[in-house]
């Protein structure tokens, strides 16, 4: 079995707190104390911890690039310290004794098991009220019942929140600002734990009238968590997408791009088109009714060079539910319940067999 972690290094004092580490994070770990054996084991642990001692040799030998490699230093750090970090790849430096927790954290999150690795949904609306918040919501509730362990996430700072939406603004559990400032690994089996929930499904959103600055490393370290934690994940993102639409796109398998049946709204979503594909694998059309001036959504995904994925039509009964936080029940029947199901059987999410850790 491979270990969780490998730490590479020869200085006596940063092994004697790695494994110190190790054990309270109950993770099993490899350790190499030349650069020949770190370079021979470096692509298959999930975190590599590299001694600021042997940083440059493993760097001279040019390693593949990968994700979870840290540097560690201790008490008075090299000068080139960063250039070393930058040389051997690593996303993260941390120094002993202050970074203690946050390398307990990355090793226990190391040690998980990976069951399986969630589908992950951007919808995005190609104008304001365009409907991709409650669409969103609705998919999430709608992967719920299906036992389907769902996690929405809101990439919306400045929006009204989906957790208004969902009836939540009540229920505990961390909000955003809780993981603003979060860089490294994030524990996936913590994450499921600490969110507020509706049986299967899990909510990330925004506490009304509390904002954070979610610094870039932040977003991708809880989108790897929600793909080990859950089955589906899926993210409401602004159509002026900030850090976290921008993470989110890029690690979507599949983005629906909703769009009123309206000329001058097929017109502005062209234009978005063009920005994501660069960015984006997947990209399917959802064309909200009703129609304006004849146009289809055939001719809407045919003008827009995407497959058509779905339509919504208008049901009268989703603002008032939404004013109420009562979408749970509106979303059972109707044109919404009826997309979210092909869209679903489209996607084929696999649920998984899963344990949550202990928070």
């Amino acid at each position: 079995m491979t270990s969780a972690a490998m730490i590479a290094t020869d200085d006596p004092s940063i092994t004697d707190d790695l494994l110190r580490l190790a054990a309270a994070a109950d993770a099993e770990i490899e350790l190499v104390r030349d650069a020949d054996r770190a370079r021979q084991g470096w692509p298959w642990p999930p975190l590599v911890i590299v001694g600021a001692d042997l940083a440059e040799a493993i760097a001279a030998g040019s390693p593949e690039r990968r994700p979870g490699v840290v540097v560690v230093a201790k008490g008075g750090e090299p000068a080139d310290l960063y250039r070393r970090a930058v040389e051997v790849g690593a996303q993260d430096v941390v120094r002993l004794p202050d970074d203690e927790t946050w390398l307990i954290d990355a090793m226990a999150a190391a040690a998980e098991p990976v069951e399986g690795w969630a589908t992950t949904v951007c919808v995005l609306g190609a104008g304001g009220g365009a409907g991709a918040s409650v669409l969103s919501a609705a998919l999430g509730l709608t992967a719920a019942r299906r036992g389907l362990r769902t996690l929405l996430v809101d990439g919306d700072p400045l929006g009204g929140g989906l957790e208004l939406v969902l009836g939540l603004e009540d229920h505990e559990g961390a909000r955003w600002p809780h993981f603003a400032e979060r860089r490294g690994r994030l524990s996936a089996g913590n994450l499921y734990e600490s969110l507020p929930r509706l049986g299967d499904l899990s909510v990330l959103s925004w506490r009304h009238g509390t904002a954070a600055t979610v610094v870039p490393e932040a977003t991708p370290s809880l989108l790897d968590a929600a793909a080990r934690a859950f089955d589906l994940v899926i993210v409401d993102v602004p159509r002026y997408q900030g850090e976290i639409g921008r993470s989110a796109l890029r690690a979507a398998d599949t983005t629906l791009l909703l769009v009123p049946a309206e000329v001058r709204a097929t017109m502005a979503a062209d234009g978005l088109v063009t920005a994501l594909r660069g960015e984006v694998a997947d990209i399917r059309l959802v064309v909200r009714g009703p129609a304006s001036g004849g146009v289809t959504p055939e001719v809407m995904a045919e003008a827009l060079d995407l497959p058509l994925a779905g339509l919504l039509d208008r049901d009268r009964r989703l603002p008032a539910a939404i004013d109420k936080g009562d979408l749970t029940e509106a979303i059972r029947r109707g044109p919404i319940a009826a997309l979210c199901g092909r869209l679903l059987s489209a996607l084929q999410v696999r649920s998984y067999e899963r344990q949550a850790e202990a928070a």
